[in-house]
């Protein structure tokens, strides 16, 4: 057969557009259940979260703690060095035949003439402001760690 008879034996496709079906367009049963209950489960969400929300802007701040008066608790929580000793760490000039290269705190590459603190310990060399800001929140090395304190066993 030829393609001209083949195509006079399929019916014409049409299209009806008053005749269009939307029976499986409609929702019952079961998917409007399931449509109900998961609207309902968002909407409790989203109100539990408000609630939340509410709640922890307008409570009210948690009482301060108490102090405790004895010295030996305020020298445990406090790590960095005291003033005193962080200025007892000498400055010294940067020079090429020195073995670091670079501040390992600010990453910073140490030039001629750069004034630099040598930790005595551990004899690692650090920007002299870079390392004044660490020692007041630290008492060790940033580098390898070893305590500065005089004090601490070696």
């Amino acid at each position: 057969m030829s393609s001209k008879a083949e195509a006079a034996a399929q019916p014409a496709f049409k299209w009806h557009y008053a005749e269009f079906d939307d029976s499986n367009f409609q929702i019952r049963g079961r998917t409007l259940f399931f449509i109900v209950v998961l609207f309902s489960v968002i909407l409790l969400v989203a109100l539990l979260f408000l609630y939340a929300r509410w709640v922890c802007r307008f409570s009210p701040p948690p009482p301060p703690q108490p102090r405790t008066a004895a010295p030996h608790a305020a020298l445990s929580r406090r790590q960095g060095l005291d003033a005193a000793s962080i200025s007892s760490i000498p400055i010294v000039l940067h020079r090429e035949s020195m073995s670091d290269g670079e501040c390992c705190i600010c990453l910073g590459i140490f030039g001629d003439d750069d004034k630099v603190k040598v930790l005595p310990r551990c004899r690692h060399c650090f920007h002299s402001e870079c390392v004044d800001r660490w020692l007041t929140t630290q008492s060790s090395c940033p580098l390898c760690r070893a305590s500065i304190r005089v004090d601490s066993p070696v």
